[in-house]
């Protein structure tokens, strides 16, 4: 399915503006809410909160590197803005995507409840399709990002959940 077919479904259209909404809460706001609300629980959670928190930096971190090595610039020509930074300029790997199936599986790993599971997942596909809505992205930037980000976590969790409060 290509960017067009995506952007410019009929089908998709009324959903317009939850797509918008998605991706701006892509932008950190919705897995930012989450951790303050985990944050509430108990001990257990403050620490899986604490371990997201590590893979977040270092899965932000590679992703802003993979981005300046590819360079693929954006489906729709970059818009100087307040946004504008060298993170913004560049399409691939997809950050909203590598992020929201990091969490994802974060939240899969310390909460096996299946509808969480589900819960979660969905979401982070319902923010990756946003950003192609949005003309931010090719499938195949948000197709990365989120392989990206569910593989850097799976690496990455074994060493951070030795980590104690």
């Amino acid at each position: 399915m290509s960017l067009e077919k995506i952007s410019g479904s009929r089908l998709l259209a009324p959903l317009s503006p939850l797509f918008t909404g998605a991706t701006y809460l892509g932008d950190g706001y919705l897995w930012g809410g989450l951790a303050l609300l985990l944050m509430l629980r108990g001990e257990a959670d403050r620490r899986y909160v604490l371990i997201g928190v590590g893979v977040t930096i270092i899965n932000v971190i590679t992703y802003t590197l993979l981005k300046l090595c590819f360079k693929r610039p954006r489906p729709v020509p970059f818009q100087s803005s307040l946004r504008s930074l060298v993170l913004e300029r560049y399409s691939f790997p997809s950050g909203h995507s590598s992020i929201s199936f990091s969490i994802a599986f974060l939240v899969a790993y310390f909460y096996p409840l299946l509808w969480g599971q589900l819960a979660v997942y969905l979401t982070a596909a319902f923010v990756g399709l946003s950003r192609i809505y949005v003309r931010e992205h090719y499938l195949s930037d948000v197709i990365a990002g989120a392989l990206w980000g569910t593989a850097l976590t799976a690496a990455l969790l074994p060493a951070f959940s030795k980590f104690t409060l």
